[in-house]
């Protein structure tokens, strides 16, 4: 695979950062993370936004445009399409940090780095049969920041896969549902599709997708805190992100919510597919 950094388009091999940088040395950095379909990038100029807005809220200072590293991701992506001959899809990876430090602490000039990698599609089966979250009580430092501090999940995540889930719901203190660790939530009650508001969680690409589609469903929409005990009255749950789609979500924990994924969740799994397709 070819990697874009600094400038440069290198050999996935070749593509290096020095160990004084601030991403590794202090876990100072910001990253977005998107697809494509049909070898295009998915919502390209809202992950860019996304990435500059979290690059915005730890400081790094930088001076690339969202013009300047769509062109950069697009030109990145055609080299690998090329070179590759890969008629699969891709996982694009854009990383923004705060640069070498030799006093371990100080920012300097950021380094920019662009990963393409060949997707690896998750088991039909979970979007047919639904899978299983655990939960955990957590909350991430500046949530709105989509940084590279992903210390909580890799750890969870491990126990996770142990217990046959697909992926760990994240409970504040209050026992109010946030977000799992790499993917928003959504459930359904009384007909309703429930969210919990954006200003506690990262607010996700494919979740402003799916609210958009719920509206044409005319599905009611509500974003409000969601509590641990009404887990006991969920009708349906799934979680979205863009390696994930919408994946529904049939088990937390020991409580089983159904048995397959409910006829809300499928709606708007098919309508997803249907952008997507076209896209």
């Amino acid at each position: 695979m070819i990697f874009y950094v600094n400038g440069k388009f290198l050999k996935e091999k070749e593509a290096k950062i020095s160990v004084y940088d601030l991403g590794l040395l202090r876990g100072y950095a910001v990253f977005d993370f998107l697809r494509t379909y049909n070898q295009k990038p998915f919502y390209l100029d809202d992950h860019l936004k996304r990435l500059l807005n979290s690059a915005k809220l730890i400081d790094i200072k930088h001076n690339y445009s969202l013009n300047f590293l769509k062109k950069k991701v697009v030109q990145t992506l055609k080299r690998n399409i090329v070179q590759s001959k890969f008629v699969g899809e891709f996982n694009i990876r854009i990383i923004l940090t705060g640069g070498n430090s030799y006093d371990f602490l100080t920012p300097s000039k950021p380094n920019l780095i662009i990963m393409i990698t060949p997707l690896k599609e998750l088991d039909e089966r979970l979007y047919k049969k639904g899978g299983k979250l655990i939960t955990k009580i957590s909350e991430r430092i500046l949530p709105q920041a989509k940084t590279i501090v992903y210390t909580s999940a890799v750890k969870f995540i491990k126990e996770a896969k142990r217990k046959g889930a697909i992926e760990v719901l994240l409970i504040d203190r209050d026992k109010r549902i946030l977000e799992c660790t790499t993917s928003n939530f959504f459930v359904v009650m009384k007909g309703k599709l429930i969210t919990p508001p954006k200003d506690k969680i990262l607010s996700g690409i494919t979740r402003k997708i799916v609210i958009n589609l719920a509206k044409k469903l005319k599905i009611p929409i509500i974003e409000r805190d969601i509590y641990f005990n009404e887990i006991k009255n969920f009708d349906e749950a799934f979680i979205t992100a863009s390696n994930k789609e919408i994946l529904p979500i049939v088990q937390i924990d020991n409580f089983k919510i159904n048995s397959e994924p409910g006829p809300i969740t499928k709606a708007l799994m098919d309508k997803f597919k249907k952008l997507t397709k076209n896209f």
